[in-house]
């Protein structure tokens, strides 16, 4: 339980240094990225055909939650299964 503490304490700490740098490292980054954001809305916005459909389109990934929380459940299962 010690190693596991320290272990994730080390962690956190780099994973935060490394969140505080990045920006530094690549400053033109998040305007880049804004840009491009702005220019795939004004491509979508442009692209559609009928001016009455909904500007917001929602994706409800239900499949694929049904599919991945079976296979958790069995890998679960089968995790406990093989630690008795």
């Amino acid at each position: 339980m010690k190693d596991f503490l320290i272990t994730s304490l080390i962690a956190s700490v780099i994973l935060t240094l490394a969140l505080n740098l990045l920006p530094m490292l690549f400053p033109n980054a998040a305007a880049k990225a804004e840009r491009k954001i702005v220019e795939k809305m004004q491509e979508t916005h442009a692209d559609r055909i009928d001016p009455n459909t909904p500007k917001l389109r929602i994706f409800f990934p239900w499949k694929a939650m049904i599919f991945i929380s079976i296979g958790l459940t069995i890998a679960v299962n089968v995790i406990g299964l093989l630690a008795r």
